[in-house]
């Protein structure tokens, strides 16, 4: 893309969307026009308007745009309603099949990880967390595993920032234990929920990973202390793995 008359436009603010989507960070109008060359001011305009619109919001009180969570529920959306929704629903399935408990495909928002998609264990006595559910990053093994996806400095700023609100006796409360624990799960590439968010309820998650190593969304499963352990919910750890590298096959492939 060289210039304006190559552009229709009507497809300036998707290619501006898409330039976003492709970078692993924030970036201002000007950093945006980099591979676009439209006239200045046309991109600041566009961006302006994405923002006011829901599409778009600045990173604090800088020059720098990200996704806000009109964009976020679009992309789910599409994702959602697509043929991976398919693929995804059937891998998670499979998950439940051999692991015997409810398995969740949860994302990050601005307000804490939202369940989009889950397959619900056929035991009688379970946990309910429907889809569209969100909960804390700070004391759930998907929250977890999205805060140690995170480089070191964004980690320690977006827990400096949070209120680590006691759910239960294990909840972590202190931001020592919590970075000290998520620089373990960076090493390790799972969390655990150890009753940290209800008692009596055990989890674990793995990263879903895009192709570019940015984390997507984790996949987990839960169940209750009387029926699952720390111990055998590690011990099925490696099925998640595999599952979240077909799932990452799945979705973000460019075949």
């Amino acid at each position: 893309m060289t210039g304006k008359e190559r552009i229709p436009t009507n497809l300036r603010t998707l290619l501006i969307l898409e330039i976003l989507g492709k970078h692993n960070r924030a970036m201002t109008a000007t950093e945006i026009n980099d591979s676009l060359r439209l006239p200045k001011q046309t991109v600041h305009r566009l961006c302006s308007t994405l923002e006011e619109n829901g599409f778009l919001t600045r990173v604090g009180h800088t020059k720098r745009y990200q996704a806000a969570r009109r964009l976020r529920d679009l992309g789910m959306g599409l994702l959602y309603n697509s043929r991976d929704h398919i693929a995804r629903r059937q891998i998670l399935l499979n998950i439940s099949n051999k692991v015997k408990e409810t398995v969740n495909f949860v994302v990050p928002e601005a307000s804490g990880m939202n369940y989009i998609d889950r397959v619900e264990t056929d035991w009688a006595f379970r946990i309910q967390l429907p889809i569209g559910t969100n909960v804390p990053f700070h004391c759930t093994a998907s929250g977890k595993c999205f805060l140690a996806s995170l480089s070191p400095k964004k980690r320690l700023a977006m827990i400096q920032a949070m209120d680590l609100n006691a759910h239960t006796k294990r909840t972590h409360v202190k931001q020592e234990t919590l970075l000290s624990e998520l620089k373990q799960v960076s090493k390790q590439g799972y969390a655990l929920d150890q009753e940290e968010f209800m008692d009596g309820m055990v989890a674990i998650a793995v990263p879903v990973n895009d192709n570019h190593g940015r984390f997507a969304a984790a996949l987990a499963f839960h169940g209750p202390t009387q029926r699952i352990s720390v111990e055998n919910a590690l011990a099925r750890k490696d099925i998640l793995t595999k599952a979240a590298k077909q799932l990452a096959d799945s979705l973000f492939s460019e075949g």
